[in-house]
């Protein structure tokens, strides 16, 4: 298979994923039985729920991170189980987002978890032996292992063997073997839209004396009787296959059914998400395996645009890094084929050759959008039919105008609720630089006025960098470099057009971006009085434990203040900063830990410096453990400022704390992350104002 096509099925197959997850959601909790699905929803054909922007959950969070384990911690191709388990403990902030935070015991992946904090290995950490056959059978086995089958397309083998070392670490019995069935089926489906061939191809990768291959072999024996109707099989699975014979809260037989129901009678994507929702049950999780097969096998001319557009190409996350949890599509879709290639020992296409920490949206694939929105969309709307972005402005005369955007940043009101508890760092900054190519095709008109600008998320404060009246239809280059903002991140990033033709003679045209790229190094300033706290984090920080708010102390200065019992992280940045001066400050009310961080890459690896155990000076945690580098005997007096520079240039570490010498270090254990502020022990500490500048 080339490379075209397969961006084009993988593309495809993750919208798809989306698609059905998006579908799913509103009617995922319990009470949502079949009966009252069809009551209020009828025989659905849309989206049942419209969002501002839709948080995505465990569906989607599980199968983006725990790929992670791949890039952070495997050597070869033989993926360990200990390997997507660290990616576990590293990505999630405990507690909060990522999964299903039910309880040990109950939540099979909240138990997964608080075994492998116990010391418990994976795939011990998930096996029946340990936690018993009803949570080791519960629907995550299934879930969480699309991308798995994303990245081998036509190997079916390959894919399930993958998905089984990965749903191990929470999964057993039944489980592992949804998550072969599923992770096979969508890597046949780069091969053939035939949904037989493809349930063939899975069913050959599982154990065909196990309950997963009777329910898929009896859901298949009755659709084959009864071709036409599946509410007639939904209720054949009720009877046959429901709840009540598989205890637990979710467990993945009775969804399995759903699935190849949805599979066999829906045939293309859009029927087969609805139909998965319509079944009830496991509604998010069922039409997002059967979107990813679906979308796979149909490829992008299945993704029909009442579906597509409202995606919108972006996807909002729920792990401990912001960075990460703002997931442009298309690139996304480019970073697993270049990983396919990588994992196969292929050469990576140009295509998908990507700069890890840089904003490069070429709008290359078919339909992207790359999260573009404009700000009136009475007067302009955007298509990708050409290549290009299209901004199709409609009759416009001066004085009215629509800014065409991309949102490096999020904040809580541009959600509708509370799901996932998703928390953000921009993706741009200031001091990066702004390089996008635009053409005006005019229709009507004389000139416009055309702006790059960003606007800052603290007042909403918009910043012009440049501006031109534009006359022709030539290719039009421009490069800004992005202002500091006064200590608030920028939230809005793109063009503000300005309607320039009196109303006898109205602009009337598209204007076409055709690359749009933030690189270079960055230098911001983080100012805890223009931030607030949403999401249980400040912005825009991350916090992984404790408890965060913001005071003023006498002097009217703000500090973003952490108590704890045992440990807090907070991070913030972009997660590929590499070389980087942070300056920042903190005083310790109580307890004697305080600390600066940069290249921390989740919840379990980085680099710290300060005060921790006794000691002042630098510090290195591994799987989860800070372990000192270069220190002394030194504890913090309390309620003294103490002023933070800590610097990563190479393989070296520079701290400089006030009152004590420089503390410097060579290792080169880690070369990029996420920046801010930690405190490793009881403690209530304030961190102030902090400044980062990339070198």
């Amino acid at each position: 298979m080339n490379t075209s096509a397969y961006l084009n099925r993988l593309y495809a197959g993750f919208l798809g994923m989306n698609i059905g997850i998006r579908l799913g959601a509103p009617v995922e909790p319990s009470h949502w039985s079949s009966e009252r699905i069809e009551r209020f929803y009828g025989d659905i054909h849309s989206y049942v729920k419209e969002f501002k922007n839709f948080a995505a959950d465990d569906d989607a969070n599980g199968p983006v991170f725990f790929l992670r384990s791949l890039l952070d911690v495997s050597k070869s191709e033989e993926l360990q189980p200990s390997d997507v388990a660290e990616a576990w403990l590293n990505y999630a902030r405990e507690g909060i987002g990522m999964f299903w935070w039910g309880g040990y015991g109950v939540s099979t992946e909240h138990t997964a978890y608080l075994n492998l904090k116990a010391g418990i290995p994976a795939p011990q950490s998930g096996s029946i032996h340990i936690n018993g056959k009803t949570l080791a059978e519960q629907i995550g086995g299934q879930i969480f292992i699309d991308t798995w089958g994303f990245l081998c397309p036509g190997e079916p083998t390959t894919a399930s063997a993958y998905a089984r070392t990965a749903a191990s670490v929470s999964h057993d019995g039944e489980g592992l073997e949804g998550a072969a069935f599923i992770a096979a089926a969508i890597a046949k489906a780069f091969e053939t839209d035939d949904v037989n061939a493809i349930l063939d191809a899975a069913m050959s990768e599982i154990d065909s004396q196990s309950i997963y291959a009777n329910v898929v072999t009896a859901v298949r024996a009755f659709h084959a009787t009864h071709p036409n109707d599946w509410k007639l099989c939904l209720r054949y699975l009720q009877n046959e296959w429901g709840y009540d014979r598989y205890p637990g809260v979710c467990h993945i037989i009775p969804n399995a059914g759903v699935c190849i129901m949805a599979l066999l009678y829906g045939k293309t994507l859009s029927r087969g998400v609805e139909i998965a929702t319509m079944a009830g049950w496991d509604t998010d999780c069922n039409a997002g395996n059967v979107g990813s097969i679906l979308g796979v096998a149909g490829g992008l001319d299945c993704v029909e645009d009442h579906y597509r557009k409202p995606i919108n190409d972006f996807l909002v996350l729920s792990g401990v890094s912001g960075y990460l949890n703002i997931l442009d599509i298309p690139t996304y879709v480019k970073h697993l084929c270049a990983l396919s290639h990588r994992m196969h020992r292929r050469g990576v296409p140009k295509d998908c050759s990507l700069r890890d920490g840089t904003v490069d949206f070429d709008f290359a694939l078919p339909g992207s959008t790359h999260g573009f929105r404009v700000s009136n969309p009475n007067l302009c709307m955007t298509v990708n039919k050409s290549g290009s972005l299209e901004m199709v402005y409609n009759r416009m005369s001066r004085p009215q105008s629509c800014r065409l955007y991309y949102k490096p940043f999020y904040r809580r009101k541009d959600f509708d609720d509370e799901r996932y508890m998703p928390v953000f760092s921009p993706t741009v900054y200031a001091g990066q630089t702004l390089t996008m190519t635009y053409q005006l095709e005019k229709f009507s008109g004389e000139s416009v006025m055309i702006s790059p600008y960003v606007r800052n998320t603290w007042d909403e404060d918009v910043v012009m960098l440049d501006s031109k009246v534009i006359y022709d239809e030539e290719k039009h280059t421009v490069s800004c470099v992005l202002p500091e903002l006064g200590g608030a991140m920028i939230d809005e990033i793109g063009l503000l057009f300005e309607a320039n033709s009196p109303a006898k003679n109205r602009d009337f045209g598209s204007l076409h971006v055709y690359s749009f790229v933030c690189e270079g190094n960055a230098h911001y300033h983080i100012d805890l009085s223009k931030q607030c706290k949403e999401f249980q984090s400040i912005i825009p920080f991350s916090h992984n434990h404790g408890a965060w708010e913001l005071v003023k102390d006498g002097e009217n200065r703000t500090w973003m203040e952490a108590m704890t019992l045992d440990f807090a992280d907070a991070m913030t940045g972009n997660y590929y900063t590499k070389d980087v001066l942070l300056k920042g400050s903190a005083i310790c009310h109580s307890g004697k830990s305080a600390l600066i961080s940069l290249r921390v890459q989740g919840a379990q690896r980085g680099y710290y410096g300060g005060f921790y155990a006794g000691h002042v000076g630098l510090f290195k945690k591994e799987k989860g453990v800070l372990k000192p580098l270069l220190t002394r005997e030194g504890t913090p007096l309390e309620e003294s400022v103490y002023e933070l520079q800590f610097k990563a240039k190479g393989e070296i570490l520079q701290l400089d704390i006030s009152g004590y010498k420089t503390f410097t270090v060579e290792d080169s254990t880690f070369a990029h992350g996420m920046v801010g502020y930690a405190t490793y022990e009881r403690a209530r500490v304030g961190f102030g104002n902090l400044e980062v500048k990339e070198i």
